[in-house]
């Protein structure tokens, strides 16, 4: 009788459960996108009136609300295009984690990020966009592969950097329209969120086995 390693981790890089967790969250982060286009044909509809409302007004109280809305709301559909691929190609890695991970992570970051921006910001502004949530994954992927140990995540963020590394100069202040504040403080708020909910180590002795018979 022949004691083997279990094949059904979802956090082992090469497994097939590694590969189905990925491909479950796809399909989900696949699905997010259209809702944030129907939201946008919402807010245009309205003349913007979405944005207006419901976005982040910095320093001021009724425009407090906007920190759990604005990541929803996008002022335009170029502004929305910019965002999607890396929100699905982000996300996707971020959820594959884990389900409940993925949602407190991102609570987290949306609060992190826009109290960053309402109390930074212009008061002369409105806050809108997804970037901060999409800057928050870059910081999880990066955090995890150095506190997990799992360099698969390391990688990803390496990748990313590569792709959208002009992208990563958002974090400075070097253009009035973009909001530097929300992405500064959600790589920030994805860092303090992989360390939080981080993946405790098992004792290897403990995990799950499968036997096979000779």
């Amino acid at each position: 009788m022949t004691l083997l390693p279990t094949s059904n981790d979802p956090h082992r890089f090469g497994t097939e459960a590694f590969y189905a967790a990925l491909g479950r969250a796809f399909v989900a982060m696949c699905a997010v996108v259209p809702f944030l286009f129907l939201i946008e044909v919402v807010d245009q509809g309205l003349a913007f009136g979405l944005d207006a409302s419901a976005g982040i007004i910095p320093k001021r109280i009724d425009g407090l609300d906007g920190v759990f809305f604005s990541p929803f709301l996008h002022h335009g559909f170029d502004h929305l295009y910019s965002n999607s691929i890396p929100l699905i190609l982000l996300g996707t890695f971020v959820l594959a984690a884990g389900a409940r991970r993925f949602l407190w992570s991102t609570l987290l970051i949306i609060v992190v990020s826009g109290l960053g921006v309402w109390f930074t910001g212009s008061p002369n502004s409105v806050v809108v966009g997804a970037s901060g949530v999409i800057f928050g994954y870059l910081g999880i992927l990066f955090t995890r592969g150095i506190f997990e140990r799992s360099w698969w995540n390391f990688a990803v963020f390496l990748l990313v950097g590569l792709l959208y590394g002009w992208q990563l100069v958002g974090v400075l202040p070097t253009d009035e329209r973009i909001s530097w504040q929300g992405h500064l403080f959600g790589l920030l708020g994805g860092v303090i969120a992989a360390i939080l909910f981080r993946r405790r180590r098992h004792d290897p002795s403990r995990s799950e086995s499968t036997f096979s018979m000779p």
